[in-house]
């Protein structure tokens, strides 16, 4: 393929990951409208959220193998064909079941599309410098679209009502669907159905699946309600189940041996813990400027603009600090900014500004976000044999959409305990926290930074050697 399909290529795949994280944030401003035009409750209305999220981690890791197996572009496909679909089901829905079903749907396409889609940038990037500069494009479209599902809500909220916010997808995926046989190769399959593991898949699915219903639940319910307990006991025991499974299978969903890799693990761990700090982020300061500062839900979302400017340009110049300075360096330095952009962020007052209180730390975390989302993938793929591209992808997609679900579920939970707690007005009350919760958030970065030091590469000195530095540069 040559370099100028390779690019369109590349904007098509990073387009669809801009999609499916816009997808997780633009609800969280259109709730509040939903809830008032269909009369759903409280409860309900936090499912139209959730729902989403459930069935996007839950699917990733068997979407990512069923990638390698079925063929990538097959499963992109069809991936954003259920997205579309069920995109256009959430626009006309007219009660709380029938829009709950339309984001599990939607769940469902996104992790079939968001896992093809890294797999086949894996495959049409090899290793080294361009697959790096690839992955700074991806990583900056991933983190733009969390950020602009913000800026997006708001403004079809208001101006349009929140079915645009569903019918929004529809036509993205129309748009991201068209170009696909001509940019991307249609390839070939691993493996056949009969080589499927159906138990490890069915095993894991149903695992994942309730962890991220425990997860989210806990912080609805509360940790001790039954539903959360029912749930967390029963996903430990298929999770345990999954991993006796793929011991004794002869084409396991996951092999072992590559869960066994150090370096592996710990790379997954590391992009859990920044997406537990930066994507609540998102969700509490929107809420502060709309329900503490008063600004409506466009200016709320419109405030975050700036950050997304950042990250798209020093993700462009990230593959430049990781050939000048090494791989564990620059991921460090990340990390170590995404800790003080936090405890920064943390500083509200009831009385505050935009100017004074939100946007300076914003920034800081523009610059943070690409360096730990681009070195942590880097990490995670290092290594990473053709065959192996979709269980990659599935594996890093899924750490870090628990960690974006355990983040928002632990510090909104934060912040409803503490304005619960808090004897001032109500403004005072919710500023006090939402403080609180963005300064528990700089907790899993200071943890990542102190563990990046233990990450081994899997080739010894891939990223960080002078060589690579040369050619990279």
């Amino acid at each position: 393929m040559s370099v100028v399909n390779r690019g369109r290529a590349l904007a098509l795949l990073a387009g669809t990951q801009f999609v499916l994280l816009l997808d997780t944030s633009i609800i969280n401003v259109a709730a509040p409208s939903i809830g008032e035009s269909l009369e759903i409750s409280p409860a309900a209305l936090s499912w139209v959220v959730n729902a989403y999220l459930v069935a996007f981690g839950g699917l990733l890791l068997l979407s990512g193998r069923a990638a390698d197996l079925l063929g990538r572009r097959r499963v992109f496909v069809a991936g954003l064909g259920v997205l579309t679909a069920a995109s256009l089901l959430g626009a006309v829905a007219g009660d709380a079941a029938l829009l709950i079903a339309a984001r599990a749907a939607q769940g469902v396409g996104a992790a079939m599309a968001g896992a093809a889609a890294f797999s086949l940038l894996l495959t049409l990037f090899p290793e080294g410098p361009e697959r790096h500069r690839a992955l700074g494009v991806f990583a900056a479209t991933a983190g733009a679209g969390g950020a602009a599902g913000t800026v997006l809500g708001g403004v079809l909220t208001s101006w349009l009502g929140w079915e645009s916010t569903f019918a929004l997808n529809v036509l993205a995926g129309i748009v991201l669907l068209l170009p696909v046989p001509r940019l991307l190769p249609a390839g070939r399959s691993a493996g056949s159905g009969r080589n499927f593991d159906v138990p490890g898949a069915a095993t894991a699915t149903a695992g994942l699946a309730l962890l991220a219903y425990a997860v989210v639940d806990a912080g609805e319910a509360g940790r001790a309600s039954p539903a959360t307990l029912a749930a967390g006991a029963a996903a430990l025991v298929l999770l345990a189940l999954f991993v006796l499974v793929e011991r004794r299978a002869t084409h396991p969903l996951v092999p072992l041996a590559v869960l066994g890799r150090p370096s592996l693990r710990l790379a997954n761990i590391l992009a859990a813990l920044w997406q537990m700090s930066l994507f609540p982020m998102f969700f509490l300061v929107s809420l502060y400027l709309q329900a503490v500062l008063g600004h409506e839900p466009v200016l709320g979302g419109l405030a975050l603009v700036p950050l997304c400017l950042v990250v798209i340009a020093v993700a462009g110049r990230t593959d430049r600090l990781i050939a000048r300075f090494g791989l564990r360096p620059v991921m460090g330095a990340g990390f170590v900014l995404v800790a003080v952009g936090m405890a920064w962020q943390s500083l509200l007052s009831a009385d505050g500004t935009y100017w004074a209180d939100v946007l300076p730390p914003s920034l800081l975390l523009g610059v943070a976000l690409p360096l730990v989302s681009i070195t942590t993938t880097i990490a995670a793929t290092l290594d990473t044999r053709e065959e192996e591209a979709g269980l990659a992808s599935g594996l890093v997609n899924t750490s870090l959409q628990f960690g974006s679900v355990i983040g928002l579920a632990a510090l909104a939970g934060v912040a409803a305990t503490v304005t619960g707690a808090s004897t001032e007005a109500r403004g005072p009350a919710l500023t006090d926290g939402f403080a609180t919760a963005l300064l528990v958030g700089a907790a899993p970065a200071v943890l990542a930074a102190l563990l990046v030091p233990g990450l081994r590469l899997p080739t010894p000195g891939v990223a960080d050697a002078p060589e690579h530095r040369r050619t990279a540069s």
